[in-house]
């Protein structure tokens, strides 16, 4: 009888290879588990990140656009004929009939200026002074300031002359001297990946320029 229960006790029991099987098949497959879990998990950042950064570049893009787009051509003076609107390829500056922080009412003075070189990417910056006439000697007046971009690489500025029969684009405007505005403004910088990205504002109201 001793040996008949010794026999069915070690046929109840595991053997040390079975338990080192199946310790190896839990640790496979939580490291699959794992695994997949992990992947998941960087496409769900991945995902909300070029969320963001869609949704930043919009942004940028539709401030850029109201403010450029409203380009005014402001004299100081009846007398003078000078137009406020100065540019070359790492700034501008010019007075918008849009103005954010006086809640679209009224104008501002607007620079826009990229402080980087040609090695380097820089800062990609817009000011807002208000009001407009500020700038014409009137003094006082509030300036707001956001950054449109941290490391904005191999940044340009151009500008479309409007009195050519077809598009012309030069890379200095001076309102002083040619008195008018340009037609459209175009940014070119680089992307993320390296591509080459432009973006053209239109002015609006170039046509009342002389």
């Amino acid at each position: 009888m001793k040996s008949h229960s010794s026999y069915f006790k070690s046929q109840i029991g595991f053997t040390l290879i079975e338990v080192a099987i199946s310790i190896t098949l839990v640790a496979l497959i939580a490291t699959i588990l794992y695994g997949a879990f992990s992947l998941s998990h960087r496409a769900v950042e991945k995902t909300e990140a070029r969320s963001e950064e869609s949704a930043t570049a919009r942004s940028m893009d539709e401030l850029l656009t109201g403010y450029i787009r409203s380009a005014y051509p402001y004299r100081c003076s009846v007398q003078n004929p000078s137009v406020s609107f100065d540019g070359d390829e790492s700034k501008v500056e010019f007075v918008s009939a849009l103005s954010l922080g006086m809640g679209g009412r009224g104008m501002a003075k607007v620079r826009i200026a990229w402080d980087g070189t040609a090695d380097e990417g820089g800062k990609l910056t817009l000011e807002e002074k208000t009001p407009a006439f500020a700038e014409c000697g009137g003094g006082g007046g509030f300036t707001n300031s956001v950054v449109l971009g941290q490391e904005v690489r191999h940044f340009r500025i151009d500008y479309a002359d409007p009195q050519g029969e077809e598009e012309t684009w030069v890379e200095r405007w001076d309102g002083t001297e040619k008195r008018r505005l340009p037609q459209a403004v175009r940014f070119s910088f680089r992307g993320d990946r390296g591509e080459e990205i432009q973006q053209v504002f239109p002015i609006m109201l170039s046509i009342l320029s002389p």
